[in-house]
């Protein structure tokens, strides 16, 4: 009786949608013309039009092969893929990589045999054996090396697209590589803070701002002042610094930002106070879905337009200069104001040799919004804290607050920052 075994069956690079649905047609059509192959009654070859023929009911015959051991089986069904597929770079490596522990044990089965090598270091044969597999794969040694790495660290989705060649070989080892990088800093830069024995601010937490904010009392936040994650990347490439802040990748800031925003706001719909203010900074290129979300919760107000004072990057041969950052203001009840101010506020931001987050807000800035709103008593909260700035401007004043960051590198950053205020 014929036998699959998924082991050997996953050897094989599986054929795209379009690629089985001709094979099927053909099959069909003209029946089942090659044998399928066998080793010990398991298929080795012909897994393909094994399921097909089983679908449809249809005839095949079966060519039983000989080989020493399972060992041997990969090593022909992987190299007799070779000569029968088109396959890209990508897929040739992968197939190459699947012989490296052949090759690797029999490296070490001749070594064994033969005294005159056994001074030999063995480290040497990790090498010649991937010289081999870059021989047999018909690419280089670097993109077998690379290969090897991506096999490692990548997700399903990215190995997905790169043997549909929606992506490259070289882009996905360069953000593994770049990830590699940031990872290591990070990993140093805590080791660092945690050497420092510094004690955290009592008003400072490192966590989810989902799960500590559930913790809060209900209609217990007088003001939120926050500038939560965009959902666009915040890394510039304009300083020639490579360690300037606004160069550093920033955690939360993928595609689900704007559900985050979503779900945040249900929640301070609750901790928020009957007569409560909230700010939520934003860029003009998300402004209509933060506004949409934000307008579900609260009642918007006028928004506030933070003038920087000079011109951001960007397009510079065919659009106008960005200076300005938005400030959605908005009301849970009815909050009154402290003073009528204009709603454009000019404050010249940080230069980048000041700032400890690549987003950082200035003091004189976020101090001219809770003026118009603090009174005496109330409960500041910024959920996404960042550098802790505004936590740095609300002890200044007195107020009683709470900043939430989940990311621990920036959260042993800010809680220096506050204690050395």
């Amino acid at each position: 009786m014929i036998q699959l075994k998924e082991e050997f069956k996953n050897l094989i690079p599986p054929l795209t949608q379009e690629e089985f649905r001709q094979l099927e047609q053909n099959i069909i059509a003209e029946g089942i013309r090659e044998n399928i192959l066998t080793w010990q009654g398991i298929i080795i070859d012909g897994h393909n039009r094994y399921k097909i023929a089983t679908k449809w009911g249809l005839e095949y015959e079966t060519t039983s092969k000989h080989f020493k051991d399972e060992e041997a089986v990969k090593e022909w069904m992987i190299l007799n893929q070779f000569g029968r597929r088109n396959l890209s770079n990508y897929q040739r490596s992968v197939l190459a990589l699947e012989l490296e522990e052949v090759f690797t044990k029999k490296a070490k089965e001749n070594q064994g045999n033969r005294n005159d090598i056994l001074q030999n270091s063995a480290e040497s044969k990790p090498i010649d054996t991937r010289k081999e597999l870059s021989k047999v794969a018909s690419v280089s040694h670097d993109t077998i090396t690379r290969v090897k790495k991506i096999e490692e660290k990548a997700d399903e989705e990215t190995k997905a697209k790169l043997r549909t060649g929606e992506i490259s070989i070289n882009q996905v080892y360069t953000d593994i590589k770049k990830q590699e990088k940031r990872e290591e800093q990070r990993t140093k830069v805590l080791s660092e803070r945690n050497n420092d024995n510094i004690s955290t601010e009592e008003n400072i937490k490192n966590g989810d701002s989902l799960e500590i904010l559930e913790t809060l009392p209900d209609e217990s936040i007088d003001i939120v002042l926050t500038d939560p994650p965009y959902g666009i990347s915040y890394i510039s490439n304009r300083s020639i610094f490579e360690d300037t802040i606004t160069k550093r990748g920033l955690m939360n800031d993928g595609k689900e930002a704007i559900e985050l925003l979503d779900k945040t706001c249900e929640i301070l719909s609750r901790k928020a106070a009957k007569n409560s203010h909230l700010y939520f900074f934003c860029s003009w290129s998300v402004f209509s879905s933060f506004e949409s979300i934000i307008g579900k919760y609260f009642t918007i107000k006028t928004p506030i337009v933070w003038d920087k004072g000079n011109k951001g990057s960007g397009d510079l041969d065919n659009d106008w200069g960005n200076q300005t950052e938005i400030v959605i203001f908005c009301t849970k009840g009815k909050k009154l104001i402290n003073k009528r101010l204009g709603n454009i506020i000019n404050v010249p931001r940080m230069h980048t040799s000041k700032m400890i987050h690549p987003t950082q807000k200035p003091e004189e800035l976020l101090k001219t919004i809770l003026d118009v709103s603090y009174i005496d008593g109330d409960f500041v909260v910024d959920p996404f804290m960042g550098s802790g700035s505004t936590i740095k401007v609300a002890n200044k004043m007195g107020a009683k607050s709470l900043g939430i960051e989940l990311d621990n590198e920036m959260f042993q950053i800010a809680n220096k920052y506050l204690k050395n205020a």
